[in-house]
């Protein structure tokens, strides 16, 4: 003896209200299935050893010796003729009394 449709969707709809799960009749594929897995990224990230080696990490750990990075050099040395043509970033303002906006009020 055969069940009817609409009865075993009223069945469904109740299962999926007992057991908090989504009711897809059509069984439309909808990626529930995605949000229920387990976060990758700890383990994904576990496969990369870490990384060490770099010039402040070596500084922090030698401080007693003079350690030189050439891409910093440069960026320093950028910055001084920026600052002697004018161009460089302005100071920031420590005091509301340094600010433009606090003097325009007054």
């Amino acid at each position: 003896m055969a069940v009817p449709r609409a009865r075993v969707l009223d069945l469904m709809k109740a299962s999926c209200r007992v057991f908090n799960t989504t009711y897809n009749p059509e069984r439309v594929r909808i990626g529930s299935h995605i949000m229920h897995q387990r976060l990758k990224g700890a383990s994904v990230a576990s496969y990369y050893p870490p990384r060490i080696g770099t010039i402040a990490q070596l500084r922090s750990l030698y401080p007693q010796h003079e350690l030189q990075d050439d891409a910093e050099e440069d960026w320093l040395e950028h910055l001084n003729v920026a600052r002697s043509r004018g161009k460089a970033v302005p100071k920031k303002k420590r005091t509301a009394a340094e600010s433009k906006k606090y003097n325009k009020r007054k």
